[in-house]
């Protein structure tokens, strides 16, 4: 490993695979590290594996921003480099009176993200297109998608070693100062590097990193919050052919169905806030889990459902505010050249991750 870099990127899930492979194709001699044994070990791993739309999110937001621009580059990259992914479509359902308006909200707020192939869909067809499914109302995205992350962070990592970069494996930063002309960078082990630009994309730990930083105004760090949430499999051949979608929750999407490549049948996530990092598996949420997906698939029974796994979402606090958009912060927030931080990157960051890297490589 040199002492003497152009760029460092803290954190091999999707995103920092993204922008450490941006920076390098960009001609920065890059490292890429994570305190883990392989890449995508967090968020990028325990997650619902969708391309998202661009339906949710606040018009003029970053997440609507980068949600849209990066689905259609996924797409293009997946195509380009034979990722598996299926372009499934995606059911989103009002099971209860009144929530048809929120449907209508919902194509609205699409339409003005530049979403503009969300449509009504007739019960009539919704039958035929699921026939498991029972709801008063329905819109239907098809440019919503599934993929192989796994295969996906592969082909990033690929690309980026391929052009030069190095990927270390378990190597924790310890530290790092901010100088006039870069950073010097503390591992574990006790070596220094010298770098000149640091991108923070630690997901979970990303505020850790960044409080790490000798010279980053406290302000400009946020608290950290853990949102756990459970995915359960189906136990039975699925009958499902698109990914299936309740309204939202404060906080999360909904309990909804996602398929796997091979056709297999996830629920989930709820959401429920932690104190720590742990991933252990709460089997007694399992009822309310049924319970909650019958309201648009009653067939399904307790006993359907096998235990999967979780994933935690990088919630974040700033000043007491829980934040609902990502925080990309740069030199023009926080005011050290060379150095951008990645806060809050949770859904929809794996369909973001090529535009966050593109955004992130202007701005070293």
């Amino acid at each position: 490993m040199s002492t003497e870099i152009d760029a460092l990127v803290v954190g091999a899930g999707c995103v920092g695979l993204a922008v450490a492979r941006a920076l390098q194709l960009a001609g920065h001699d890059t490292i890429l590290v994570d305190a883990e044994s392989q890449f995508g070990m967090h968020t990028s791993s325990r997650n619902s594996e969708v391309i998202h739309a661009g339906i949710y999110y606040a018009a003029g937001s970053l997440k609507a921003e980068f949600c849209v621009r990066g689905k259609h580059l996924l797409y293009d990259y997946c195509a380009a480099r034979d990722v598996p992914h299926k372009r499934i479509g995606k059911l989103i359902v009002a099971t209860e009176a009144g929530e048809e308006d929120a449907l209508d909200g919902y194509r609205s707020k699409a339409s003005a993200n530049g979403v503009d192939d969300l449509r009504p869909v007739p019960l009539a067809e919704l039958r035929n297109l699921e026939p498991e499914v029972t709801a008063r109302a329905a819109l239907f995205s098809p440019s919503t998608g599934i993929i192989d992350s796994h295969a996906y962070m592969q082909a990033l990592l690929t690309d980026f070693e391929a052009a030069g970069g190095i990927f270390a494996r378990q190597c924790t930063i310890l530290g790092a100062e901010a100088e006039s002309r870069g950073f010097t960078v503390i591992l574990a082990d006790g070596e220094r590097l010298r770098v000149r630009q640091m991108v923070n994309s630690a997901g979970l730990e990303a505020p850790v990193v960044a409080a790490a930083i000798a010279g980053l105004d406290a302000r400009h760090v946020p608290e950290r919050r853990f949102a756990i949430g459970h995915y359960y499999s189906l136990q039975r051949r699925s009958p499902f052919r698109h990914l299936v979608y309740p309204l939202p929750v404060p906080g999360a999407l909904g309990i909804h169905v996602t398929l796997d490549l091979a056709g297999t049948a996830r629920f989930g996530p709820d959401i429920r806030w932690l104190d720590s990092l742990d991933y252990s598996f709460d089997d007694a949420r399992r009822a309310d889990f049924a319970a909650a997906i019958r309201r648009y698939c009653p067939a399904i029974s307790d006993d359907d459902l096998a235990p999967a796994y979780t994933g935690i979402r990088p919630k974040i606090v700033f000043d007491g505010t829980m934040q609902e958009d990502f925080v990309i912060s740069g030199p023009d927030r926080h005011g050290i050249p060379g150095l951008v931080n990645l806060f809050g990157i949770e859904s929809p960051g794996l369909t973001s991750s090529l535009a966050i890297a593109e955004r992130v490589r202007g701005m070293l």
